[in-house]
């Protein structure tokens, strides 16, 4: 039965063959079937190439940590992409090779991909502002990209010289300031010795990257720990504090690791504390009171009581009196 249904189906099979192929040769002759591509298909928006608009367009990079400018061109075809700094118009790349004498500038691109990156090695403030990623159609296509280079500063919270009572905690916060990215690492120092790593007891640094913060605490100062901390992040500019531990306490001289030397910078000179004068008919008193000090931690105070009359302007009666001490 199969070889009955066989041999009736090939010519019937053979004939539809040969009728659709004539079918086809008529509709050539007639100019219904178009054999070459129409001039206008490769100008069709699905054909040209155009932007991935999904890239970042502005870019913020620290100075010394390369920059990189991300350009997503699809259907590119055999067109070129070149990367250009707008503010003079200097061609920096064209597709992979590099067109300009500063070697930091650099074109990154793999086959197959559609993305073309610059990057800046080394990047410095001047180098912030407007980068095109240009594609050589007709007309050219550009995308702008605005790259801000910031300078990353650490900020070590309070005043720049801290007083602490011996026995009492060190404690010190550090920031990282315009850090684009959290920092790798933030390491304190004491001099050039690494503080987070310390054999001392009692020192402990808490990092939290995502604040970009880093606290060292010192518990039961002594004088050994007087000096200059620096703390210095992985991506930022270093900063310093120096720290004073004093053995004894003064209420003018102790800052307790809040407040700074400055309030005590202020007494420098000799400083009146006190000036009153009493006036009655006949005799007019003035009492004086000053306070001296240095950076030896010596002090002195003294005054002076004095008596005159309007008729005797010269002093009646004077007496003055003076008194030092020190805390070493």
């Amino acid at each position: 039965m199969s070889q009955d249904m066989k041999f009736s189906w090939g010519p019937t099979l053979r004939v539809l063959w040969l009728s659709q192929l004539w079918l086809l040769l008529l509709l050539f002759e007639s100019g219904l079937v178009i054999s070459e591509v129409p001039p206008h298909y490769w100008e069709t928006p699905y054909s040209q190439p155009y932007f991935d608009n999904s890239s970042r367009r502005e870019v913020t990079a620290t100075v010394g940590q390369a920059a990189l400018l991300h350009c997503r061109v699809r259907n590119l075809g055999d067109r070129a992409v070149s990367w250009i700094r707008k503010r003079d118009l200097h061609i920096l790349t064209v597709g992979i090779l590099t067109y300009t004498n500063d070697q930091r500038f650099q074109s990154l691109h793999s086959e197959g991909s559609d993305e073309w990156t610059l990057r800046i090695s080394s990047p410095q403030p001047r180098d912030s502002g407007t980068y095109e990623c240009q594609v050589s159609t007709e007309p050219k296509i550009s995308q702008g990209f605005r790259l801000n280079v910031v300078v990353s500063r650490a900020k070590i919270l309070g005043n720049a010289e801290l007083f602490i009572k011996s026995g009492s905690d060190i404690n010190l916060t550090c920031l990282a300031m315009q850090s684009p990215v959290p920092p790798s690492f933030i390491y304190w120092y004491k001099g050039k010795r690494v503080m987070n790593y310390s054999q001392r007891g009692g020192i402990n640094v808490i990092t939290e990257r995502s604040t970009r913060t880093s606290k060292l605490l010192i518990a039961k100062a002594t004088s050994a720990d007087s000096g200059n901390y620096t703390c210095s992040p992985s991506s930022s500019d270093s900063a310093s504090v120096v720290v004073h531990v004093i053995n004894g306490e003064h209420p003018a001289a102790m800052q307790h690791g809040n407040s700074s030397a400055s309030s005590l910078r202020s007494m420098w000179s000799p400083v009146p504390l006190l000036a009153i004068t009493t006036t009655t008919a006949a005799v007019a008193v003035t009492w004086n009171w000053n306070l001296n000090w240095n950076w030896n931690w010596n002090w002195s105070s003294g005054g002076c009581f004095v008596a005159s009359t309007a008729l005797l302007p010269a002093a009646l009666a004077k007496w003055c009196w003076s008194r030092s001490w020190s805390l070493s």
